[in-house]
């Protein structure tokens, strides 16, 4: 079982989350663009490093999130302008598009951007130049695009919200990310790894996580994802009174148990969840693992092939 992925770091053991890098490094090193699907705080602009760094791509990784920047100032964020081009302009300054110059521009909340920028998002891609505002000469660029949204895309093309052209030029090749209710067992590991992290970087003593803290990460649906997960641990680690941090000081109420169903799919995906909580919990030791699980070693491990689970 994976604790760390190499992948930009990515903390997973989960085979949905796996699927997710294997792709983008199969994707990397090849000059198209990627679009990345998923709900807010999956990780979206951890993956687009990933890529990037996965990519051999020489010049910078450039991050901006298209949502969070006022659309009048969106243009020149990320085409630049000239000295003069308009009231304030006091230099010429390069956009986000040039410093990524030899690198790759991670386009977050894609969906944001209104559409007369589309179209001259949709010109860069094409040509591969771009003019600042108030220029007129243009520069050539050869920066890689990786874009993100938890838009629904498919419906604001339906809409024409979005434009069908762009979508096509960004999404040469689409991630879909799951969400952390939908990595079994990784809920846990990124727990471990981020009360180790704030532990660490606020000089409290070690913690660990109490059994009903653990049952109720692995119970809770994490609506906010990873974002919520660690917003949650941190409070905690600096809550918790003593070394145990409890289901209390993560504000999770205790899990309580399910009943069992016994339909076969049913039961298949209620084995590779318990295996991959049990392989969390035991922090990958096979051994402590199936003693978790109450099974042999040689049962866990034909479990672990059929369910593709990874060692």
């Amino acid at each position: 079982m994976a604790r760390m992925n190499r992948l930009g770091g990515i903390i997973t053991g989960a085979p949905e989350m796996l699927k997710v890098t294997r792709t983008i490094e199969r994707v990397a090193p090849a000059d198209v663009s990627v679009m990345l699907l998923g709900a807010s705080g999956t990780g979206k602009e951890l993956l687009a490093r990933g890529l990037h760094e996965a990519s051999g791509r020489k010049g910078a990784f450039v991050a901006i999130n298209c949502a969070a920047i006022p659309e009048t100032l969106l243009e020149s964020e990320l085409f630049g302008h000239e000295k003069g081009a308009f009231t304030g302009a006091v230099k010429t300054t390069e956009g986000k598009i040039e410093q990524a110059q030899g690198g790759t521009l991670f386009l977050d909340e894609i969906g944001d951007v209104p559409l007369p920028l589309q179209v001259k998002l949709l010109r860069f891609l094409q040509e591969r130049v771009i003019e600042r505002i108030g220029g007129r000469k243009p520069i050539p660029v050869d920066t890689r695009v990786v874009c993100a949204t938890h838009q629904d895309v498919d419906a604001m093309v339906a809409d024409n919200s979005f434009r069908e052209d762009l979508y096509y030029r960004l999404a040469e090749i689409v991630v879909r990310i799951p969400s952390l209710a939908e990595r079994p067992g990784d809920a846990g590991l990124l727990a471990r790894h981020l009360l180790h992290k704030h532990a660490t970087a606020m000089k409290l003593p070690a913690k660990s996580f109490a059994p009903d803290a653990l049952d109720a990460i692995d119970a809770w649906h994490w609506p906010g994802n990873v974002r919520e997960l660690e917003n949650r641990v941190k409070r905690a680690t600096i809550m918790a009174d003593g070394k145990l941090v409890t289901a209390a000081d993560l504000d999770l109420a205790p899990a309580e148990a399910a009943e069992p169903i016994n339909l076969k799919a049913i039961r298949e995906a209620a084995d590779r969840r318990a295996i991959a909580h049990a392989l969390a919990r035991a922090e990958g030791n096979i051994s402590g693992t199936a003693r978790l699980l109450g099974i042999s070693r040689p049962t866990l491990y034909d479990l672990m092939k059929a369910y593709d689970l990874q060692p």
